[in-house]
């Protein structure tokens, strides 16, 4: 069957233009670097962008590069993944609908504070025993990331995130789901005994997923002490 919002959306020249700069570019692009290579107006490069957005085609997010402030949206192309499991969509669903209708508070510290509380619970149930690197891992794998740890050469641990489970509701209000993310992991740091501030979140970190920044040794290092985290919280 033809999937009619994804057809539409490609039934102009310039957004499948804009669909092809996206895929041919290595951490996605923003509205800025579109409308230089198209010669498009900003305005009318966030229309197009943000329609393949709507059809599924694109997903966006805000990359800081852990920096502090309110950074450009950078849209990339949605991959086909697999849903997290039912029940956890439901939550966040409730959620982001939840923080939609709310007034007068700044919707990414109210899901990162709702994302921490729902990560120290995750992190309780995980199996005893393991250093908050694993437990983290532990949440993230049963909310369906699916990560992959890489140890930098600084003696440092990242966390890529290959995968979306919760990519209908990024679409939908890419600063709540997001930041409720961010607040998942810091909770299940937390949980776990170490500091929450240790972890950058950062949205396209990498060119093929998001990337989590760990202030702590490298994983299954033996013999060492964790430097005390100086990570910079988003």
């Amino acid at each position: 069957m033809i999937d009619t919002q994804r057809h539409r959306a490609l039934g102009t020249a310039s957004r499948v233009s804009i669909l092809d700069i996206v895929k041919a570019a290595d951490g996605g692009v923003t509205i800025a670097e579109v409308g230089e290579r198209t010669g498009l107006h900003p305005s009318t490069a966030r229309a197009h962008l943000d329609r393949l957005v709507n059809a599924g085609l694109l997903v966006k997010a805000r990359a800081s590069g852990g920096q502090p402030g309110r950074p450009a949206w950078r849209y990339r192309v949605a991959a086909t993944e697999a849903p997290a499991p039912a029940p956890y969509r439901a939550l966040a669903a409730a959620l982001l609908d939840h923080l939609s209708r709310r007034t007068g508070s700044d919707v990414r510290i109210e899901a990162t504070r709702a994302g921490q509380d729902w990560g120290r619970r995750l992190a309780a149930a995980t199996p005893p025993g393991q250093d908050p690197t694993g437990v983290l891992l532990e949440v993230l794998r049963g909310l369906g990331f699916s990560p992959r740890v890489h140890c930098t050469g600084d003696g440092r641990t990242e966390i890529h995130l290959h995968t979306c489970p919760f990519l209908e509701l990024v679409n939908r209000n890419p600063d709540a789901i997001c930041n409720l993310h961010v607040g998942v992991v810091r909770g299940a740091l937390e949980q776990a005994g170490a500091p929450p501030a240790g972890a950058v979140v950062e949205p396209f970190g990498a060119p093929d997923a998001c990337v989590i920044r760990l202030a702590v040794p490298e994983v299954g290092t033996p013999g060492r002490r964790r430097p005390p985290v100086d990570a910079q919280p988003r």
